[in-house]
Parts: C-alpha cells; sequence; structure tokens
C-alpha cells in the first residue's frame, strides 16, 4: 500500500504537523515517522538501525500516537528510547546529547480534539527546508497492518520507559542554578502540563518551597499567548492565599512558560524573553516580529534579529550569528519559549546549549534574577522601557479568510496601503506610517503604537497582537481592534 503524508489533512505548521485526532490515524502518524527517518538517511543525518526518542504529553490521544510512532520505527529497524510523559525540551535534549533523533507527540496548547507530532534531527529542530524534505519522501506502507480506518489492527507495544530521559533534564537545572532559590515559595500551576511533576522536582532541587496548584485530569488548552480569564483570576487568588513570591506554569508540553508575580500577574512572554537573555549575560538575539519592542528600546545587546513567528525561523537566524561567530546567541518567542544557540559560563559552571523552545530555564532565571537582585518579581519588567503588548485571537476563524482579507489590506503601492489601514483602525491610533509583512500584516502608528494581525500557524485562529507605552492602552487598543476583526466573520 501506497500513501503519502501530503494527502492527508494532516500537516506542517509553526512547530511539527498538526491535525484532527480524527485525521491523525495510526496510519498517517506512522507515514510522517517513516518519511522523517527516509529522510534524514537520505541526507545522511542519521543512519538506519540506530535508536530514536520518543516523548509525548497528557492528551488522551497521545499513547496512541506514539505507539504508532514506535511502530514505524520498528519496521525501519530501528530501536525506540521510550522517554514517556516528559517536556518536549527534556526529548530534545537527550537527542541532541547522543545525536539521535527525535519525536514528541503533541499538540502543545491547543484543544485535546488536536494533536501533532515534533520531529528533532540529531542537531536540532527540523526546519522548514527539512519539513519539505520530509513531505517529499515515498512511503510503502504494509498491505496487512492497518484496517480500513487507519488503525493498526495489531497494537503496537511500547518499550519500558527510559527514567534517564528525565532525571537529565532536571540535572540539567540543578547543577547550574544549584541552590539559588532558597527560601522562595512559588506555586506551580499544574493544570494538565506534562512537565507539572518535573518542575516542582527542579524547584525542591533548588532550595525553593514550592506548591502544587490547579491540577487536573483532564487535558485543559493553556495558551501562554492568550491567557484565559479563570487563569487570571486564579492566579491572583493564589498569589494572596499562599503569599506567594511567584506562580510558574507551562503550557500542554511543557516548552513555554507561564510566570507571574507576587501579586499573581501574568508576565508576557517576550518581557520574560528579555529578562532571561539579560541574566544569562547573552549578546545576541534572535526574536520573532511580533515581540515587545523593548528589546531594542533597551540597547542591552549587541544585535537584535526579527524573524517570521515560530521556532524554525527563531534557529535559522541563530544559525546566521552563531555563523557570524557572534559569542553567545539565544532565541525567544513572544509565546515565552527560550531558545539557547550557545553555551553559558556563569560561576565556573556551564549551561550547554539547548537550541529548542524550554519554559524551565525562564522561570528559573526570573526567579534567580529577582533574588540576586534582592527585590520582587513585579519590579524585574519595571528595569526595561515601557512598552506593553496584549494578544487575542478569533477561534473558529478559517486560515484561507484571514489570508484573503489580509491580503485585501496589502496593495503593492505603500501609500496607497498606509491609506487604506488608516481608514481602517485610524479611529483606533491614529495614521500608519509603516507595515511589516514579515509575518502577517504589522503596522506602525505615527503615535509609535503597534497592531499586528496574523493568522495562527496552528489552528483556525486569527491572532491579533497590540503594544503601546501603557498595559491600558495595550488593551484598549486590542479590545478596539477585536472588534473591527469581528466584522470580518460576517
Amino acid at each position: 500500500m501506497k500513501n503519502s503524508i501530503t494527502q492527508s489533512n494532516v500537516a506542517f505548521g509553526t512547530s511539527g504537523a498538526r491535525g484532527l485526532v480524527l485525521d491523525m490515524t495510526d496510519l498517517v502518524c506512522y507515514s510522517y515517522t517513516q518519511a522523517f527517518l527516509r529522510y534524514l538517511q537520505a541526507s545522511n543525518q542519521w543512519q538506519q538501525g540506530q535508536a530514536v526518542v520518543i516523548g509525548g504529553d497528557l492528551r488522551p490521544s497521545t499513547p496512541r500516537i506514539m505507539a504508532a510512532c514506535a511502530k514505524a520505527c520498528a519496521d525501519f529497524g530501528s530501536p525506540v528510547i521510550n522517554a514517556g510523559d516528559v517536556p518536549s525540551p527534556a526529548v530534545a535534549l537527550h537527542g541532541f546529547h547522543h545525536k539521535l533523533p527525535s519525536l514528541m507527540v503533541t499538540g502543545s496548547h491547543i484543544p485535546d480534539d488536536r494533536n501533532g507530532i515534533k520531529f528533532n534531527t540529531p542537531s536540532g529542530e527540523i526546519l522548514k527546508t527539512d519539513e519539505q524534505g520530509i513531505s517529499s519522501q515515498s512511503i510503502v506502507i504494509p498491505d496487512d497492518e492497518f484496517d480500513v480506518n487507519g488503525m493498526l489492527k495489531t497494537p503496537f507495544s511500547m518499550p519500558e520507559i527510559d527514567p534517564v530521559v528525565r532525571l537529565n533534564y532536571i540535572e540539567r537545572y540543578s547543577n547550574f542554578f544549584n541552590g539559588v532559590l532558597t527560601g522562595q515559595t512559588v506555586g506551580v500551576y499544574q493544570h494538565s502540563a506534562v512537565g507539572r511533576d518535573i518542575v516542582m522536582d527542579i524547584l525542591r532541587a533548588l532550595g525553593a518551597h514550592p506548591i502544587a496548584l490547579g491540577r487536573s485530569d483532564t487535558f485543559i488548552p493553556v495558551d501562554t499567548e492568550a491567557i484565559r480569564p479563570e487563569d487570571v483570576t486564579l492566579a491572583k487568588q493564589w498569589a494572596s492565599e499562599y503569599q506567594l513570591d511567584a506562580i510558574v506554569s507551562t503550557d500542554g508540553d511543557s516548552d513555554r512558560p507561564l510566570v507571574s508575580d507576587e501579586h499573581g500577574e501574568w508576565l508576557r512572554g517576550d518581557v520574560l524573553g528579555i529578562l532571561c537573555a539579560q541574566f544569562l549575560n547573552c549578546t545576541d538575539v534572535v526574536t520573532p516580529v511580533s515581540s515587545n519592542s523593548a528589546l531594542e528600546k533597551s540597547n542591552v545587546f549587541n544585535s537584535t534579529v526579527r524573524t517570521r513567528i515560530g521556532s524554525p525561523y527563531v534557529i535559522e537566524g541563530m544559525k546566521q550569528l552563531l555563523s557570524e561567530n557572534k559569542p553567545t546567541v539565544a532565541g525567544y518567542e513572544a509565546n515565552g519559549g527560550f531558545l539557547l544557540a550557545s553555551a553559558v559560563h556563569q560561576h565556573g559552571k556551564i549551561l550547554s546549549e539547548l537550541p529548542t523552545r524550554d519554559a524551565v530555564i525562564v522561570m528559573l532565571c526570573i526567579l534567580a534574577m529577582a533574588k540576586a537582585k534582592e527585590t520582587s518579581v513585579s519590579q524585574l519588567p519595571k528595569q526595561l522601557p515601557a512598552r506593553f503588548t496584549v494578544s487575542d485571537r478569533i477561534k473558529n476563524f478559517p486560515t484561507e479568510v484571514s489570508m484573503a482579507q489580509l491580503k485585501k489590506l496589502s496593495p503593492d503601492d505603500a501609500e496607497a496601503q498606509n491609506k487604506l489601514l488608516t481608514d481602517m483602525f485610524g479611529h483606533i491610533s491614529g495614521q500608519v506610517v509603516a507595515v511589516n509583512h514579515t509575518d502577517g500584516l504589522r503596522m506602525s502608528f505615527a503615535n509609535d503604537e503597534i497592531i499586528h494581525l496574523r493568522p495562527s500557524g496552528n489552528a483556525p485562529e486569527l491572532r491579533c497582537y497590540t503594544e503601546a507605552t501603557s498595559a491600558e492602552r495595550a488593551h484598549e487598543i486590542n479590545q478596539a481592534c477585536m472588534g473591527v476583526l469581528s466584522t470580518w466573520q460576517a
């Protein structure tokens, strides 16, 4: 039986291949994994027969998909290292360290009626060129292995979980940050994050007193860019009730952080990225175009690079800086995930590079920075230029509709476009003076405010990012802009 992954409803987005669980049949997941391995072998990045690392999040569909991927590896003659339920960066770390390919079954923050597979080569995340190479592979599927619905006739049994994957990830941070959090009381919003227990273990190892909060047996789609109103309320309640120094959490696969201050106010991911890069003494930083402009306005870093949204683009930017022999290169995304492209040397200790999104490094840097400066977490963002960002989204907004609307607003003539956009959004922020098309449509206004519209790469959603000199104004702009966008659904 021949199968092409391009014929399925599962496709590569900004972070791996994703789709509805109903579309992610065993056959589709098997095919993606086989195509990934064939591509690695054809491009001389890996040899058939070597092991593959597989992990997954806590979605109900994840164990089945992991088994289908493991079956593909076994049929390819490659043993599987079962990482079990661990964060995406833990899976990647083990693969990078041992020069093995790895994959993580996760849909990240999107609802559990969807899932996905994140692929890593032995040396890093797959990039857009790798996605093309994977998609072009010709796959031959055994005729008698799958039923008419694309499900395995005989379920594949995963090997025993290898505890080393989890332990190495914990040791990475307990060794570098040894004891720096002594005396801090930190709430851990656990919900259904796969790293919820590992975060507790790491905080304990560093001397903190972690308090488990909000653990859930059902999957909760926590999005670090569009924080749910109930999570805003919960954080404030917990901070007051337990007298916390901070609250930390992650998204579903624990590669994107949530960090609140002592009042339960969640900090923006792009602000966390700047502070984290400062604490690690990074010299050169890469981030997507949607991130807060306080990065440049702070004048802390030797150089900054702006990219399209998605870790593959950030990684490409970091590789370019490394090729220019920049000393300490890092990247971050507006969702908070931090990527370390260079090893960090501090106080006689080394934190090795981990060029994939990670949540734990961010929460530890913020807590350690507050401790080192003998201040509260709420005071840290005040050290940066006053730039505040807010994001929101319209759910169930077809990507093709978003793209069509943005195309209407993007005539070739720049002057005509500025006038068109001013006519539509001028009542919110005044005159449009510049437009950036790096990813979506990012408008800069004469009053230094910003509105950025972008279709999500992972789900049928239209996202709106706004930036201003106060949090209240950024919220006001965002709400007004969402009102305009809501008319697009008519």
